[in-house]
């Protein structure tokens, strides 16, 4: 069974920078690509990035160019999402999945608990 879990949110002020982490079990890490996906209170669930299971290539959401940054280490099974300029419109529940992606589009298939992101202003 697969098993995802995201770590690194947490409190931060409007302008900062914060660097989630999702740590993946299994042996076929690199088998995957993998996605950030966010969900504020009252909202769907958002796509943020996807990054491509070599990390070769990589996918973000017009809303989060130029700021995020989405890398995995598959020696660690592990991948990121690195914030910067973070806004208070940013502020959610950031989830983690494994999955495909194919051009423009991520398809998820496991999902991680998520991790609580909070931006004052």
């Amino acid at each position: 069974q697969v098993q995802l879990v995201e770590s690194g949110g947490g409190l931060v002020q409007a302008g900062d920078s914060l660097r989630l982490s999702c740590a993946a079990s299994g042996r076929t890490f690199s088998n995957y690509a993998m996605g950030w996906f966010r969900q504020a209170p009252g909202k769907g669930r958002e796509f943020v990035a996807a990054i491509s299971g070599s990390g070769g290539n990589t996918l973000y959401a017009d809303s989060v160019k130029g700021r995020f940054t989405i890398s995995r280490d598959n020696a660690k099974n592990t991948v990121y999402l690195q914030m910067n300029s973070l806004k208070p419109e940013d502020a959610a529940v950031y989830y983690c999945a494994n999955g495909g992606l194919y051009g423009h589009s991520f398809s998820a298939i496991y999902w991680g608990k998520g991790t609580q992101v909070t931006v004052s202003s």
